[in-house]
């Protein structure tokens, strides 16, 4: 398998690029701000061709490139539908800070020609790659993760786990649609029942594994304390 990523944007969003081996299809995931250029680099590099873009949640940070990408492709956009209205209305889910930092661009954004909804534990069959899909609320209410086998001894599962759980951290919730108790119900519900084995690759920072976290992360470990 081959599993691209790169940080995109003034935010440092991971984009992923995930397919079966080189000259192949692919699966584009989170292309945040800037992320079109990096696709493209990942693409030729490896004769690749996106069919397809999955989007963790719908914050600006996540889905600035959707449409390009997709557009440019003809690839399928992939959300939940809570939060689909990010995809034309990204200010609704933005902090003031955000906001004021995009003050005064000419901003316009659009759905793709073709956007499909997903829904908790769906399994999704796109470029030759299995993703299992998981609803996980709490930074944004319609956060969801993406799970895929990984051939390898040490590893059961690669997860791209959007903004839900990051090395030693989890995502913000003081956004719209943000819900602390509701995050962490997700995490209890979500990843503390995964194999420590997983992979998870998270929409900004270090990848790190589902052991790791449940040893190291504070918010994890408060869950598992009796």
């Amino acid at each position: 398998m081959l599993i691209a990523g790169f940080p995109a944007g003034a935010w440092g969003t991971n984009c992923y690029v995930v397919a079966t081996g080189p000259g192949s299809e692919c699966v584009v995931i989170d292309p945040g701000q800037d992320a079109a250029p990096g696709v493209a680099q990942v693409v030729a590099e490896h004769r690749l061709k996106p069919v397809a873009v999955l989007v963790t949640h719908g914050h600006v940070d996540h889905m600035w490139s959707v449409a390009p990408v997709a557009g440019t492709h003809d690839a399928t956009a992939w959300i939940h539908p809570r939060d689909r209205h990010l995809l034309t209305d990204p200010m609704s889910g933005m902090s003031p800070e955000t906001a004021r930092m995009l003050l005064g661009q000419d901003l316009t954004f659009a759905e793709p020609d073709d956007v499909r909804e997903l829904a908790d534990a769906q399994s999704l069959e796109l470029a030759g790659v299995t993703f299992a899909v998981d609803h996980a609320p709490g930074h944004t209410q319609g956060s969801v993760t993406f799970r895929t086998p990984y051939p390898h001894e040490d590893v059961s599962e690669v997860m791209f786990s959007g903004d839900l759980l990051f090395k030693g951290s989890i995502g913000r919730t003081d956004l719209p649609g943000g819900d602390h108790p509701t995050i962490l119900r997700s995490l209890r519900d979500k990843v503390l029942p995964l194999a420590d084995d997983v992979v998870v690759l998270p929409g900004h920072g270090e990848q790190t594994s589902i052991g790791a976290e449940r040893v190291t992360n504070p918010y994890l470990k408060d869950l598992t304390t009796p």
